[in-house]
């Protein structure tokens, strides 16, 4: 009696919320964004399955670096595998000169004891590249009270047979709120630093953000305030400048991260299918200094809504036509190209 309780408890909440989401998009509708098509990239191979769980993108060289939250899902002998595609067979594939799918290539990890330092691992999140050295956040935790995220370090090699971690040094990320299942989720390399994105970071749940900040040794920095963004960012993606890229979502299963509030969407409105849905996904673009983290004021890059709820991931740069990004294992994996809005 008490299970069935709860459960048309959490049925009505979730009548609620999506009843207020509606209601609130509805508001903006007057004043309306484009938004932008997804072209997908089909995959073969093992990350063409449903559970291959991409969990970050990241440019090295001229090849996409394809992070799986789980790389030894992938090794049943060693640590594991992250993947990459070269960029031309990508551009070829934007630009209609091949339409086969596309095939990434195994980098093999090595992460000698790695799998038995973390408790309560829950995979890797982000990753990104200065020349040869590597930089991975990695997430831990089942209760939102032992929440912990963790930056490592490693380096690849320049044929991409391997990636490397330095498992002497995992440096911990406290969390900024007391939330199951969230911890820093993204990250950038600046020329000699590297900074951290927690996952929430709206006005109701956190307060006063921060984005962390480590030497290439792994050191602690300190901290970079930063202004709020509502719902999720999944990953980030350095442009020119100090400027770079968040990916945001809104999964409707999530709804404490429910929103009447969005500055973004009040200051230039949603577009066709977001006003339909509960789920938000865009693309947005902030700027950094020393001082502050800021939302640069330019409009969103909204996505074109389907019938799906798509988890998206991990988020780079394709030059400057747009962005490649992918999902998780919700609802599948989506390897997609967004143009950038004219």
């Amino acid at each position: 009696m008490k299970r069935r309780l709860i459960i048309a408890l959490l049925l009505i909440l979730l009548a609620v919320t999506i009843f207020f989401v509606l209601k609130y998009k509805q508001k903006l509708a007057d004043a309306t964004l484009p938004e932008q098509s997804i072209l997908q990239l089909p995959l073969s191979g093992p990350l063409a399955s449903p559970f291959a769980e991409i969990s970050g993108l990241a440019w090295y060289q001229e090849n996409l670096i394809l992070l799986p939250q789980y790389p030894n899902r992938f090794d049943d002998a060693g640590d594991g595998f992250l993947f990459y595609i070269p960029k031309d067979e990508i551009l070829a594939y934007v630009n209609g000169q091949n339409q086969t799918p596309l095939e990434p290539r195994p980098i093999q990890l090595v992460a000698p004891g790695f799998y038995g330092q973390i408790a309560r691992y829950q995979g890797f999140e982000a990753i990104g590249f200065s020349g040869e050295n590597a930089f991975l956040t990695i997430e831990s935790g089942r209760r939102k009270d032992n929440m912990l995220g963790y930056i490592i370090s490693g380096s690849i090699a320049p044929d991409l047979s391997t990636l490397t971690l330095d498992t002497t040094k995992l440096t911990r990320i406290p969390p900024q709120t007391l939330s199951e299942n969230h911890t820093d989720e993204a990250l950038l390399v600046l020329k000699d630093r590297v900074i951290t994105f927690y996952e929430i970071n709206g006005k109701n749940l956190n307060a006063n953000p921060v984005a962390h900040v480590f030497d290439f040794d792994l050191e602690p920095q300190g901290t970079i305030p930063m202004d709020n963004i509502e719902y999720r960012v999944t990953d980030a993606a350095l442009d020119s400048g100090n400027r770079f890229w968040v990916l945001n979502y809104f999964f409707p299963g999530e709804i404490f991260l429910s929103t009447d509030a969005d500055p973004i969407f009040e200051s230039f409105g949603t577009g066709p299918t977001h006003v339909k849905n509960l789920q938000v996904e865009r693309i947005l673009q902030f700027q950094y200094s020393e001082d502050r983290i800021t939302w640069s004021g330019k409009p969103p890059v909204l996505l074109e809504l389907d019938h799906r709820i798509r988890n998206w991931e991990g988020l780079v740069l394709l030059d400057e036509s747009g962005f490649l990004i992918v999902t998780d294992k919700l609802p599948t994996t989506l390897l997609a190209f967004v143009r950038m809005p004219e």
